[in-house]
């Protein structure tokens, strides 16, 4: 039998209601779990361990009357550092960020509390949401479960996120992407993640390209999510008008037969993709055609101009925050951003940025135009296997920081929804996901592809075992 804080959300939501489960015993389950855990893999900011008692009482009672908000009422949710809850510091993954509470919920953690799910608490990112790494200057280095000496990166910047869920810290996590943050994560941590359309959940503060998005270990768990977190919010003023109900209900049922499926193995652009991220894709492509689908292979439709143009963006962006910041304040900021902020930006020309920006509206058409060719596209979501704990991103150079997110970038610019749904595994036994891209706005066609690729994947290892430290 499955460990109560392993259970997904659905089967948690069926058991509330038929009287079977209550969010007391889960809620504890799970907070015993994180306590055991967190020593080692350091995927929590914060632990609520009251408030989120004090959370499911308040919902066993509402499930035992028979007026439960929705159906995660009661069922435990992280939320990622940098989206606000109230009467929390959020320092934005750095040393350097201040620690006053935030006076408000942000849109996601709103939606959650008002639909009775169950906050545990915050999870860990690092400095700014920059790196694809479990490394902080705030938080210090979260790791992957999946090695025993946990000596791998769970990649980020929703990197918390992306551990607790692998180590059954309850079902619910939601992280953030503005480069790959929530796919990155998913694929080297071995779960599923959602990276919505731009405006499908409502933030605050909206900033170009990010959103927030459902980590989990099913697709049938973000999709419920997925019903909650899309309730309108004025705050987002990119925000899309909302579709209440969608996901859940439309989930199941896509016959792949007949399906125009772009296939994208290598962008050749970035990091080389790594043998057996590329033999793991292949064999996407391979079962997709045998049951059916209509498999082409397509041209990379984005380029290392083009990847400069974002490095350019923003270098330039983060150099302007860290000039207005004391010099106090900055040596509170891992080297490896510093750097990475300031080496070429400081020199840049208002012509420098504007060309670095004119790529990305390049990028941004030309990513739209090649998916819309098809009915989806995959790719591999990151070129390379999980990598050292001890890096703060996989190339380990601050001058050329970005070469990992050549697949996943492109989908921020455009807008488009991707997710990472985990394939198979190493030869050593590491995740290795794939990219389902989508159609602008066809948040409910990725999840549906993605659950049909859930059925179509060989056998799933178990989930890893925290040791305890």
């Amino acid at each position: 039998m499955s460990s109560l804080h392993d259970l997904s959300a659905a089967r948690l939501s069926a058991d509330y209601a038929a009287g079977r489960l209550s969010p007391v015993e889960v809620t504890r389950a799970v907070l015993e779990h994180i306590g055991r855990c967190e020593p080692a893999l350091n995927a929590m900011y914060l632990v609520h361990h009251d408030k989120a008692l004090q959370a499911a009482r308040e919902s066993e009672a509402r499930w035992r009357a028979g007026a439960a908000r929705s159906p995660i009422d009661g069922v435990p949710v992280t939320i990622k550092e940098n989206i606000y809850t109230a009467g929390d510091p959020a320092p934005i993954g750095t040393a350097a960020g201040p620690l006053a509470p935030r006076p408000a919920d942000a849109p996601p953690a709103a939606r959650v509390r008002e639909a009775g799910a169950v906050i545990v608490g915050k999870t860990t990112m690092p400095d700014f949401g920059m790196l694809s790494s479990g490394q902080s200057s705030m938080h210090g280095v979260t790791r992957n479960p999946w090695r025993l000496d946990l000596n791998l990166n769970p990649s980020g910047s929703s990197s918390g996120a992306g551990a607790a869920a692998a180590a059954g810290y309850g079902p619910l996590h939601i992280g953030t992407d503005i480069g790959g943050s929530v796919r990155l994560p998913a694929t080297h941590c071995g779960i599923f993640g959602l990276k919505p359309s731009l405006g499908r959940i409502p933030v605050d503060p909206p900033y170009l390209g990010r959103v927030a998005g459902p980590m989990t270990r099913t697709v049938a768990d973000a999709a419920l999510l997925m019903d909650v977190l899309v309730r309108p919010d004025v705050r987002d003023f990119m925000s899309l008008p909302p579709q209440p109900g969608e996901y859940a209900a439309q989930l199941e049922g896509l016959s792949v037969r007949g399906l125009r499926i772009g296939v994208l193995p290598d962008m050749r652009v970035g990091l080389p993709v790594d043998a057996e991220v590329r033999a793991a894709f292949d064999d996407v492509a391979q079962t997709l055609a045998r049951a059916g689908a209509i498999v082409e292979e397509i041209e990379p439709f984005f380029d290392a101009a083009m990847l400069d143009g974002i490095q350019v963006f923003f270098e330039a962006r983060s150099c302007n925050d860290l000039a207005a910041m004391p010099p106090e304040q900055r040596r509170r900021i891992l080297p490896f951003i510093v750097e990475w902020a300031t080496w070429r930006a400081r020199s840049f020309t208002g012509n420098d940025v504007m060309r670095g920006f004119a790529a990305m509206q390049l990028a941004r058409e030309q990513t739209v135009r090649a998916i819309a060719r098809h009915d989806f596209v995959l790719s591999p979501t990151s070129p390379v296997l999980p990598y050292s704990a001890d890096l703060p991103s996989p190339s380990d150079d601050p001058h050329d920081a970005l070469p990992h997110i050549a697949f996943t970038v492109p989908l921020n610019l455009s807008e488009q929804p991707a997710a990472s749904v985990n394939w198979r595994a190493s030869r050593e036994g590491l995740p290795i996901g794939v990219q389902v891209i989508g159609q602008r706005f066809d948040d409910v066609g990725v999840l549906r592809l993605s659950r049909a690729l859930e059925l179509l994947r060989p056998a799933q290892q178990p989930w890893p075992q925290v040791p305890a430290r």
